[in-house]
């Protein structure tokens, strides 16, 4: 019965960290739509990311061309780097 209950123990230690697990990514696109009140860039794959509070959104604007650096957290595209591409 001990083998059990620390072979179940020990499956669902292994298996928690993997709920929280967070994808990282990156994109190249071109802006569509800037919400700064928002925190957020949608980008022309339609997809929407959100920038840290401590974002600067100086010389962002729709049409210009990026790489989003990202990571996917519970559904979420959380920027961590965004280069402006020429």
């Amino acid at each position: 019965m001990r083998f059990v209950v620390a072979t179940l123990l020990a499956t669902a230690s292994f298996l928690s960290p993997m709920s929280g697990y967070a994808e990282s990514a990156d994109v190249e696109a071109t802006i569509k739509k800037i919400d700064v009140s928002n925190l957020s860039l949608t980008l022309d794959d339609g997809k929407t990311y959100q920038a840290p509070e401590e974002f600067n959104f100086e010389g962002l604007k729709a049409g210009v061309k990026v790489i989003v650096f990202y990571t996917e957290v519970d559904g979420k595209r959380v920027i961590n780097d965004l280069d402006i591409l020429p």
